[in-house]
């Protein structure tokens, strides 16, 4: 199994109460994964020849499709034989795998049956024909007539300098998501902390050590195109990554730390960044890395992705519904590629509308759930509706702590909000993770400065493998209402506890009743609601 380093002499800085140590490179499969090169000898749980997986996964599952994604240690062709009930359905050549996509490779699964299990037999062959490891995933299409279903998310992933450590059982929030065996998986952001380093060691308050598994591309802030992809085949190394992504589909999105911290298009780093940038400050430059890397390393489609040697994601398609049957329909949001600058948000004192979604999306927003037939409309977000930031006028999201009327970026939020009352939209539910603890917020008119809306929910749930924050009250603009809330009580950042590791739970019954509950990693059910789906139609007037 992986080693680590002892306790080493610390150096570089306090941040957040805990103290970094200096990175390792000494583990040999570890080098493997991270450099390409094969491994020396055989190391349980990591790669053993060089056509084998590193790992394979599902996502965007329809009733009638969805992605087979895997990266293989070696350049080879991708192979699928996909059964279903014990007989084959097919089998698939795929694209190869190759350095240009850092060996990752992907098969758009399109005429599927609804309502059915399938197991997916992949493998990569070298050319010279030679077949590689087989690996096994399962995963469920959703019926297209009512039927039960369920989906989790969370997110946020090592972040805060704590990364994979065996000796507390790895990412264990990824574990607690796998126990619950839910249809899907909505990843709310942060798969990654691109604007952290990950050490051998963090002191915690109090003098106990904390130790992390290292690789040679998590010892800084990423700034090239290997260290970004570097960051993603660590999280892969984690034993219940692997776990959950054997058996459940993913939805994934991508948030701030995908790039750095609280990044908006244009943006140059200055010298008050919390860990230095020595080699690249312009963020148009590293977001084209951590968008290439997010687009290689995510289990999306084709169609989302741009050609060899491009940058950027595809003019649309980030921004998307996957539909999940009869009772869900998922839409995930990007309010990072199309943001206006942070300091726009209050900018002629808030009177000016400025953007998170941008206008194309915020219409293809209202456009897609109003046409949406599903039960229940839920929307996947960056970041909560109506939290004011923790650092002074560094606006990040929507929130600006003023009860009052919509200003900047909240006029976004109430032109949707607006359209769906306007068209008769009920049974929309609000999710997100990205503050590092978990809240229920009931949204009502009866209580806020902008009224123009019907009631909603929304649901905040992780970190799943980062330090917990404590918890911020909402502004009442919209009406949010905190129906409960957990964070961390203590002033210092601390390493990740199950008990401060949150995943949220929908669960779905066959006749539409939704039941929201927010979890921690023990598995504890720290609060649930259960929610009765209105009718659908059209207001009159």
């Amino acid at each position: 199994m992986l080693r680590r380093r002892g306790l080493l002499a610390l150096a570089g800085g306090v941040t957040g109460g805990v103290v970094l140590g200096r990175p390792a490179w000494t583990r040999p499969a570890v080098q493997a994964a991270v450099t390409n090169r094969p491994v020396p000898q055989s190391t349980a749980g990591l790669i053993r020849t060089r056509d084998a997986i590193s790992h394979v996964q599902t996502g965007d599952v329809t009733p009638t499709g969805g992605v087979l994604w895997g990266r293989s240690e070696g350049q080879g062709q991708l192979h699928l034989r996909l059964t279903s009930g014990g007989r084959e359905v097919r089998t698939q050549v795929g694209p190869a795998a190759v350095d240009a996509t850092d060996r990752t490779a992907r098969i758009d699964l399109s005429g599927l049956a609804p309502g059915r299990e399938y197991e997916a037999q992949v493998w990569f062959a070298s050319a010279e024909g030679v077949a590689g490891e087989r690996r096994t995933v399962t995963f469920a299409t959703p019926a297209l007539t009512p039927a039960a279903t369920s989906f989790a998310w969370s997110g946020d992933t090592c972040g805060q300098g704590y990364g994979i450590n065996p000796d507390a059982g790895g990412l264990v929030g990824y574990a607690a998501v796998a126990d619950l065996r839910p249809d899907v998986f909505i990843h709310c952001g942060d798969n990654i902390y691109a604007d952290e380093p990950i050490t051998d060691t963090v002191i915690e308050p109090g003098g106990t050590t904390w130790r992390n598994l290292v690789t040679d591309h998590v010892a800084r802030p990423a700034q090239t195109l290997a260290e970004y992809r570097g960051r993603y085949r660590y999280v892969l190394l984690d034993e219940n990554v692997r776990r959950l992504h054997a058996s459940v589909p993913v939805i994934a999105q991508w948030d701030d730390h995908e790039t750095t911290n609280n990044w908006y298009p244009g943006e140059v780093l200055g010298d008050d960044t919390t860990f230095p940038y020595d080699e690249e400050r312009r963020v148009d430059v590293l977001a084209g890395f951590g968008r290439r890397a997010w687009q290689e390393y995510m289990p999306i489609g084709t169609r989302h992705l741009l050609g060899r040697g491009e940058t950027g994601f595809a003019a649309k398609g980030i921004y998307r519904k996957v539909s999940r049957g009869a009772h869900l329909d998922v839409f995930c949001l990007d309010q990072r590629s199309y943001r206006g600058g942070n300091d726009e948000q209050l900018a002629d004192g808030g009177e000016r509308p400025a953007a998170l979604m941008g206008e194309e999306q915020t219409d293809w927003l209202i456009r897609e759930v109003t046409a949406s037939s599903a039960t229940w409309k839920v929307i996947s977000a960056d970041q909560p509706l109506a939290l004011a930031p923790r650092q002074e006028r560094d606006f990040d999201g929507y929130g600006n702590g003023d009860d009052g009327a919509p200003r900047g970026r909240e006029h976004e939020v109430a032109r949707v909000l607006s359209a769906f009352r306007a068209a008769g939209v009920r049974n929309v539910v609000w999710i997100t993770a990205d503050v590092h603890f978990t809240a229920a917020h009931r949204f009502d008119p009866g209580r806020a400065a902008f009224t123009d809306f019907d009631p909603f929910w929304e649901f905040i749930a992780g970190p799943l493998a980062c330090s917990s924050f404590g918890t911020k009250t909402p502004d009442t603009t919209f009406g949010a209402e905190q129906v409960f809330a957990k964070g961390n009580p203590e002033p210092s950042r601390r390493a990740p506890r199950p008990d401060q590791l949150f995943v949220g739970y929908g669960e779905i019954t066959a006749d539409g009743l939704l039941t929201v509950s927010l979890r921690d990693a023990t598995g504890a059910v720290l609060h649930s609601v259960d929610l009765e789906p209105e009718p659908v139609g059209r207001r009159p007037g």
